[in-house]
Protein backbone atom coordinates (compact mmCIF):
# COMPACT_ATOMS: atom_id res chain seq x y z
CA UNK A 1 0.00 0.00 0.00
CA UNK A 2 1.27 3.46 -0.58
CA UNK A 3 1.81 6.12 2.07
CA UNK A 4 0.30 8.88 0.20
CA UNK A 5 -1.24 12.00 2.02
CA UNK A 6 -4.54 11.07 3.05
CA UNK A 7 -5.65 12.51 0.69
CA UNK A 8 -9.57 11.20 -0.11
CA UNK A 9 -10.00 10.29 3.23
CA UNK A 10 -12.20 12.23 5.44
CA UNK A 11 -9.35 13.86 8.36
CA UNK A 12 -11.99 16.03 10.09
CA UNK A 13 -12.50 13.16 12.62
CA UNK A 14 -8.97 12.29 12.98
CA UNK A 15 -7.48 13.45 16.34
CA UNK A 16 -3.64 12.86 16.28
CA UNK A 17 -1.70 11.93 19.16
CA UNK A 18 2.28 11.20 18.76
CA UNK A 19 5.20 11.42 20.91
CA UNK A 20 7.73 9.56 22.89
CA UNK A 21 7.29 6.46 24.97
CA UNK A 22 6.23 7.40 28.55
CA UNK A 23 4.41 10.79 27.70
CA UNK A 24 1.49 9.17 28.27
CA UNK A 25 -0.07 8.96 24.81
CA UNK A 26 -1.75 5.76 25.85
CA UNK A 27 -3.41 6.65 28.56
CA UNK A 28 -4.58 10.21 27.37
CA UNK A 29 -5.55 9.08 24.24
CA UNK A 30 -7.46 6.00 25.49
CA UNK A 31 -9.96 8.70 28.18
CA UNK A 32 -9.96 11.56 25.10
CA UNK A 33 -11.55 8.84 22.90
CA UNK A 34 -14.04 8.01 25.77
CA UNK A 35 -15.05 11.08 26.60
CA UNK A 36 -15.32 12.27 22.60
CA UNK A 37 -17.12 9.39 21.68
CA UNK A 38 -14.22 8.06 19.34
CA UNK A 39 -12.47 4.32 18.61
CA UNK A 40 -8.91 4.56 19.67
CA UNK A 41 -5.93 3.17 17.52
CA UNK A 42 -2.52 2.61 18.95
CA UNK A 43 -0.25 2.50 15.94
CA UNK A 44 2.71 1.11 18.52
CA UNK A 45 0.52 -1.82 19.12
CA UNK A 46 0.78 -2.32 15.17
CA UNK A 47 4.04 -2.16 14.87
CA UNK A 48 4.62 -4.16 18.38
CA UNK A 49 2.37 -6.56 16.59
CA UNK A 50 4.65 -7.03 13.39
CA UNK A 51 7.19 -7.48 15.42
CA UNK A 52 6.35 -9.97 17.86
CA UNK A 53 5.38 -12.25 14.25
CA UNK A 54 8.78 -11.39 13.01
CA UNK A 55 10.26 -13.07 15.85
CA UNK A 56 7.49 -15.67 16.08
CA UNK A 57 8.78 -16.91 12.74
CA UNK A 58 12.23 -16.93 12.77
CA UNK A 59 12.71 -13.66 10.81
CA UNK A 60 15.67 -11.35 11.53
CA UNK A 61 14.03 -8.47 12.51
CA UNK A 62 16.85 -6.37 10.22
CA UNK A 63 15.88 -8.03 7.39
CA UNK A 64 13.44 -5.65 5.60
CA UNK A 65 12.80 -8.15 3.00
CA UNK A 66 11.40 -10.61 5.09
CA UNK A 67 9.73 -7.87 7.35
CA UNK A 68 7.99 -6.49 4.80
CA UNK A 69 6.41 -9.67 3.49
CA UNK A 70 5.27 -10.71 6.35
CA UNK A 71 3.25 -7.54 7.36
CA UNK A 72 1.85 -8.18 4.12
CA UNK A 73 0.06 -11.48 4.74
CA UNK A 74 -0.17 -11.62 8.41
CA UNK A 75 -3.85 -10.18 10.18
CA UNK A 76 -4.24 -8.26 12.63
CA UNK A 77 -7.50 -7.30 14.57
CA UNK A 78 -6.75 -4.19 16.43
CA UNK A 79 -9.46 -3.77 19.66
CA UNK A 80 -9.47 -3.95 23.09
CA UNK A 81 -7.72 -7.44 22.82
CA UNK A 82 -4.57 -6.98 20.19
CA UNK A 83 -4.90 -10.37 18.00
CA UNK A 84 -2.23 -11.84 15.27
CA UNK A 85 -3.52 -14.25 13.33
CA UNK A 86 -6.19 -14.94 15.71
CA UNK A 87 -3.73 -15.42 18.73
CA UNK A 88 -4.13 -12.85 21.55
CA UNK A 89 -0.75 -10.81 22.04
CA UNK A 90 -1.80 -7.92 23.98
CA UNK A 91 0.78 -8.87 26.42
CA UNK A 92 3.10 -10.69 24.44
CA UNK A 93 4.29 -7.50 22.54
CA UNK A 94 4.79 -5.69 25.71
CA UNK A 95 7.77 -8.07 26.50
CA UNK A 96 11.26 -7.40 26.57
CA UNK A 97 11.93 -9.18 23.08
CA UNK A 98 9.63 -7.36 21.41
CA UNK A 99 10.77 -3.67 23.10
CA UNK A 100 14.45 -4.86 21.55
CA UNK A 101 13.25 -5.21 18.09
CA UNK A 102 10.60 -2.90 17.67
CA UNK A 103 12.63 0.31 16.24
CA UNK A 104 14.22 -1.92 13.56
CA UNK A 105 11.25 -4.01 12.18
CA UNK A 106 9.65 -0.63 12.57
CA UNK A 107 12.56 1.47 10.39
CA UNK A 108 11.59 -0.37 7.42
CA UNK A 109 9.92 1.93 4.85
CA UNK A 110 7.95 -0.96 3.39
CA UNK A 111 6.40 -2.22 6.93
CA UNK A 112 5.91 1.42 7.18
CA UNK A 113 3.83 1.87 3.81
CA UNK A 114 2.30 -1.77 5.01
CA UNK A 115 0.84 -0.42 8.06
CA UNK A 116 -0.01 3.14 7.33
CA UNK A 117 -2.33 1.71 4.18
CA UNK A 118 -3.68 -0.37 7.07
CA UNK A 119 -3.66 2.64 9.88
CA UNK A 120 -6.03 4.81 7.39
CA UNK A 121 -7.82 1.66 6.36
CA UNK A 122 -8.99 1.25 9.72
CA UNK A 123 -9.73 4.63 10.57
CA UNK A 124 -12.01 4.96 7.91
CA UNK A 125 -13.95 2.14 8.86
CA UNK A 126 -14.43 3.09 12.30
CA UNK A 127 -15.50 6.88 11.25
CA UNK A 128 -12.62 8.59 12.69
CA UNK A 129 -10.61 8.16 15.74
CA UNK A 130 -7.64 9.49 17.98
CA UNK A 131 -4.66 7.76 16.62
CA UNK A 132 -1.61 7.74 18.60
CA UNK A 133 1.93 6.90 17.54
CA UNK A 134 5.11 8.84 16.66
CA UNK A 135 4.28 9.89 12.96
CA UNK A 136 0.54 10.42 12.83
CA UNK A 137 0.38 13.98 12.42
CA UNK A 138 3.36 14.45 10.28
CA UNK A 139 2.52 11.10 7.74
CA UNK A 140 -0.16 9.20 8.64
CA UNK A 141 -3.21 11.75 8.78
CA UNK A 142 -1.25 15.85 8.07
CA UNK A 143 -4.97 16.58 7.56
CA UNK A 144 -5.96 15.94 11.31
CA UNK A 145 -8.83 18.06 12.69
CA UNK A 146 -6.15 18.38 16.06
CA UNK A 147 -2.68 17.23 16.30
CA UNK A 148 -1.12 16.79 19.65
CA UNK A 149 2.37 16.09 20.54
CA UNK A 150 2.76 15.09 24.50
CA UNK A 151 6.25 15.15 25.57
CA UNK A 152 7.37 14.86 28.77
CA UNK A 153 11.38 14.70 31.16
CA UNK A 154 13.15 12.09 30.58
CA UNK A 155 13.03 10.94 34.42
CA UNK A 156 9.16 11.42 34.39
CA UNK A 157 8.94 9.13 31.43
CA UNK A 158 11.51 6.60 32.58
CA UNK A 159 9.47 6.09 35.90
CA UNK A 160 5.88 5.77 34.26
CA UNK A 161 6.98 2.81 31.95
CA UNK A 162 9.06 1.08 34.60
CA UNK A 163 5.90 1.09 36.50
CA UNK A 164 4.12 0.12 33.94
CA UNK A 165 6.64 -2.93 33.15
CA UNK A 166 6.73 -4.16 36.68
CA UNK A 167 4.71 -7.14 37.96
CA UNK A 168 4.36 -9.01 41.03
CA UNK A 169 6.36 -11.49 42.01
CA UNK A 170 6.49 -13.93 44.24
CA UNK A 171 5.76 -13.66 48.15
CA UNK A 172 4.32 -10.16 47.70
CA UNK A 173 7.37 -9.17 46.04
CA UNK A 174 7.86 -7.29 42.81
CA UNK A 175 9.69 -7.49 39.54
CA UNK A 176 10.57 -5.94 36.66
CA UNK A 177 12.91 -3.09 35.14
CA UNK A 178 15.07 -0.48 36.82
CA UNK A 179 14.36 3.17 36.39
CA UNK A 180 17.88 3.45 34.57
CA UNK A 181 17.40 0.34 32.72
CA UNK A 182 14.26 1.88 30.92
CA UNK A 183 15.43 5.71 30.68
CA UNK A 184 18.38 4.01 28.91
CA UNK A 185 16.28 1.94 26.71
CA UNK A 186 14.17 5.15 26.43
CA UNK A 187 17.16 6.95 25.14
CA UNK A 188 18.13 4.64 22.22
CA UNK A 189 14.31 4.42 20.81
CA UNK A 190 14.03 8.23 21.01
CA UNK A 191 17.26 7.98 18.77
CA UNK A 192 16.20 5.43 16.52
CA UNK A 193 12.74 6.56 15.83
CA UNK A 194 13.96 10.50 15.09
CA UNK A 195 16.75 9.52 12.96
CA UNK A 196 15.19 6.77 10.95
CA UNK A 197 15.09 7.60 7.21
CA UNK A 198 11.64 6.45 6.75
CA UNK A 199 8.86 9.01 8.62
CA UNK A 200 10.66 9.57 11.67
CA UNK A 201 8.80 10.67 15.04
CA UNK A 202 8.80 14.75 14.68
CA UNK A 203 6.86 17.79 15.62
CA UNK A 204 4.39 18.60 13.06
CA UNK A 205 4.26 22.04 12.25
CA UNK A 206 0.87 22.51 13.22
CA UNK A 207 0.88 20.29 15.96
CA UNK A 208 0.08 21.73 19.73
CA UNK A 209 3.03 20.78 22.03
CA UNK A 210 1.46 19.69 26.02
CA UNK A 211 4.05 18.67 28.47
CA UNK A 212 2.85 16.22 30.75
CA UNK A 213 5.46 16.13 33.61
CA UNK A 214 3.51 17.66 35.97
CA UNK A 215 -0.14 17.36 34.85
CA UNK A 216 -2.63 14.84 35.53
CA UNK A 217 -4.59 13.02 32.95
CA UNK A 218 -8.39 14.34 33.32
CA UNK A 219 -6.55 18.11 33.70
CA UNK A 220 -4.56 16.90 30.53
CA UNK A 221 -8.22 15.54 28.61
CA UNK A 222 -10.43 18.07 29.68
CA UNK A 223 -8.11 21.00 27.38
CA UNK A 224 -7.99 18.53 24.50
CA UNK A 225 -11.28 18.51 24.60
CA UNK A 226 -11.72 22.12 24.57
CA UNK A 227 -9.50 22.19 21.90
CA UNK A 228 -11.20 19.70 20.04
CA UNK A 229 -14.57 21.63 20.68
CA UNK A 230 -13.10 25.05 19.58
Amino acid sequence: MSTGSGAGLDQSRVLAIDGPGGAGKSTVARALAARLGLAHLDTGAMYRAVTWAVLRDGIDPADATGAAALAGRVELDMGERVLVDGVDVSAGIRGPEVTRAVSTVSAHPAVRAELVGRQRAWVRDHGGSVVEGRDIGTVVFPGARLKIFLTASDEVRARRRAADMTVPAGRGGIEGPSVSEVAAELARRDVLDSTRAASPMSVADDAVVVDTTERGVDDIVESLVVMWEA
